[in-house]
């Protein structure tokens, strides 16, 4: 499952444990979602932290990234450095 296959409503996890719902049917580097996180919240998630997704038939799916999301993903870590507790989710890939 690629994140660009995900629609508005698919269920995903972030790599750093929270679940989200896809809030539009976009594609790219920035989706917009609703997080539920410490509050539930909408807003814009960057792909590359899209870990895994629920499929057709309830199954979590580890999620492919596109060249393009991967390139962002290390721009984004030398600027700010690795996401919190991401590390070993990313390693599973």
């Amino acid at each position: 499952m690629k994140t660009n296959e995900l629609k508005k409503g698919a269920r995903f996890r972030l790599r750093n444990g929270w679940e989200a719902t896809m809030r539009d049917n976009a594609r790219g580097n920035i989706r917009m979602a609703e997080v539920e996180g410490m509050y539930t919240e909408i807003g814009s998630v960057y792909a590359h932290d899209i870990f895994s997704a629920v499929d057709d038939v309830g199954a979590w799916q580890f999620v492919q990234h596109t060249p393009a999301q991967i390139k962002l993903r290390v721009t984004v870590e030398r600027m700010l450095g690795p996401s919190t507790g991401a590390q070993a989710a990313w390693s599973v890939r």
